[in-house]
């Protein structure tokens, strides 16, 4: 899939590079790195895909499931078989989830809407869909929307930066975290960034 870079990059990295905390990360690492997809559809279904898997593992299963439909487009993967997405390694509850949201586009369901509405509306429209939760919401947020002040409490790879940047003995719980990233208003999506790069320093 096609991506652009965020056009806030240098505007994030010179903002938080006076931070006290994350500050040391982020002249380490220079402007976040960050490009979206410029598919949204195809970018959610690539997210559902990611979930509760690591990075190496999605990228494998979303490859064979590009390699068996071809494009990753709505009408395309509600003529395939449940079976046939199973074997591109997706689980029952990702197959159905994927069709769910390729069924509802083909309803009528407009990305170019979803693009408008701000977080929180966003948020209650994309949740109201079986079998997509926070992660998946703040994940796409990120990756598709290029959203910049977004952070996702029950990530583990945030949990672990966090521990790292703040020497913590122990992974801050979730309600810590979204106190953690107050700090980072308005750009909690670089943050992100900068804490999956020091979340690699264990």
């Amino acid at each position: 899939m096609r991506r652009r870079l965020v056009p806030w990059s240098r505007s994030a990295f010179v903002a938080l590079s006076r931070d006290s905390i994350l500050g040391k990360v982020v002249r380490e690492h220079g402007p976040p790195k960050l490009r979206v997809y410029t598919d949204p559809f195809a970018a959610l279904v690539a997210t559902i895909v990611g979930q509760q898997l690591s990075g190496k593992a999605a990228s494998s299963i979303f490859a064979r499931l590009q390699s068996h439909v071809g494009e990753i487009e709505p009408t395309r993967l509600t003529a395939t078989k449940p079976s046939d997405l199973r074997s591109c390694g997706l689980s029952s509850a990702k197959c159905e989830t994927i069709r769910g949201v390729a069924q509802a586009c083909c309803n009528g369901l407009d990305f170019r809407r979803l693009r408008r509405m701000d977080d929180e509306e966003l948020r209650s429209a994309l949740l109201a869909m079986k079998g997509i939760g926070p992660w998946t919401v703040e994940m796409f947020m990120m990756f598709a929307l290029g959203r910049p002040d977004v952070m996702s409490a029950g990530d583990l790879g945030l949990r672990k930066g966090l521990r790292n940047v703040y020497k913590l003995s122990d992974l801050p719980r979730p309600d810590e975290c979204c106190e953690m990233f107050e700090r980072w208003r308005p750009w909690r999506t670089a943050a992100s960034w900068y804490l999956w790069r020091a979340a690699e320093d264990t």
